[in-house]
């Protein structure tokens, strides 16, 4: 599933730089989340480091974005081992 940065963001910027897959990005209030690049960290760290880094804990699950283990390793091949 994909990550989603909720209302109570501080706009810290903690979380931006950390995102390997650059799913992170100044929205027009806070910061978000692309959940089309979000693939939790899967292929780069045991966990995600957005949700590691943020000192409000704002970051959670995404409702709308759902995917397996398998889908986020599928994500993360196709984001990173283009030919």
């Amino acid at each position: 599933m994909a990550l989603l940065i909720t209302d109570k963001c501080i706009n810290c910027d903690m979380c931006e730089p950390e995102c390997p897959n650059g799913a992170i990005y100044f929205g027009p209030e806070i910061y978000e989340i692309d959940p089309a690049l979000c693939t939790e960290c899967v292929g780069h760290y045991d966990k995600p480091t957005c949700i590691s880094v943020c000192p409000i804990d704002c970051i959670i699950s995404h409702p709308e974005h759902q995917e397996s283990e398998a889908q986020l390793w599928e994500k993360f091949v196709l984001l990173h081992h283009q030919p």
